[in-house]
């Protein structure tokens, strides 16, 4: 287990790596595929193979361009270390199994699309709807109560904002939808819904203390992204998900029964 939990770190590591990459050039318009090249956007210098490990090459390098001495930005670690951490913890949850495989999935969908949202406040829909489109396919794997969860979960997270977004008349951005469409898909129904509860919660508490502290004020039409903290409800639900619904079952299974007689398929 120890091996293969090294294993999976690793793995997260480099997908971390990659993701920071697709994220950042999709913002500002440059093509990740094909021959290009990682460089130094300070001073174009290509990097080499040493200079693009995860996490060490930024430790030995101290965070500077091996060429030029500009600073490498933190927050390739620190992505390069969440994304190592989330696959531990996936696959010390799930072990070898279509779970594991369909979670760490997802767990691509929120890393890339928080990234984007953050960076430039924009949602791609490729982005967004494709972690869905692959989390069905790999749902087929459990037969169709399987992918039809996976249906209601892309409903209800889609369906949420965009109720939200006719209601407003465009107060918020077809994105945030996509996102909770796509990454729907994954989780399945009521993991779809406790996700849109506690990230929801997150960032409420977040502005609530930002209005505090004085950056943001009540009535300034401020922007603020909104992914990043959806991501963090469904990554919680993801490690999490199967313990907190099987407390919330016990606890509440005495006052109304009748509520947990429906199979919920995962």
């Amino acid at each position: 287990m120890t091996a293969w939990l090294i294993i999976a770190g690793i793995f997260g590591a480099c997908m971390g790596s990659f993701l920071n990459v697709v994220a950042h050039r999709s913002v500002i318009g440059r093509s990740w595929w094909g021959n290009e090249r990682s460089v130094c956007e300070a001073c174009g210098h290509v990097l080499g193979f040493f200079e693009l490990i995860p996490v060490l090459s930024w430790l030995i390098l101290r965070g500077k361009c091996k060429n030029c001495g500009a600073k490498i930005s933190i927050r390739y670690l620190i992505i390069e270390i969440i994304c190592a951490a989330i696959a531990v913890m996936i696959f010390y949850k799930y072990k070898i199994s279509w779970a594991c495989l369909l979670m760490f999935v997802g767990a691509c969908g929120l890393v890339i699309n928080s990234l984007t949202d953050f960076e430039s406040g924009d949602v791609f829909d490729i982005f967004a709807i494709s972690p869905g489109v692959i989390g069905l396919l790999i749902r087929l794997a459990g037969g169709w109560p399987a992918v039809l969860d996976g249906i209601e979960g892309a409903a209800v997270g889609w369906g949420f904002f965009a109720l939200i977004i006719l209601i407003s008349r465009g107060g918020m951005g077809w994105g945030d939808a996509s996102f909770m469409g796509g990454i729907g898909a994954v989780l399945g129904f009521k993991f779809t819904l406790a996700s849109l509860y506690i990230g929801i919660m997150i960032g409420g508490a977040f502005v609530i203390f930002l209005m505090l502290i004085g950056k943001v004020k009540w009535g300034r039409h401020d922007t603020m992204p909104l992914v990043p903290f959806l991501a963090i409800g469904c990554l919680v639900m993801m490690i999490f998900g199967t313990g907190i619904f099987a407390k919330l079952e016990e606890r509440f299974l005495y006052i109304a029964p009748e509520i947990f007689l429906t199979s919920w398929p995962f």
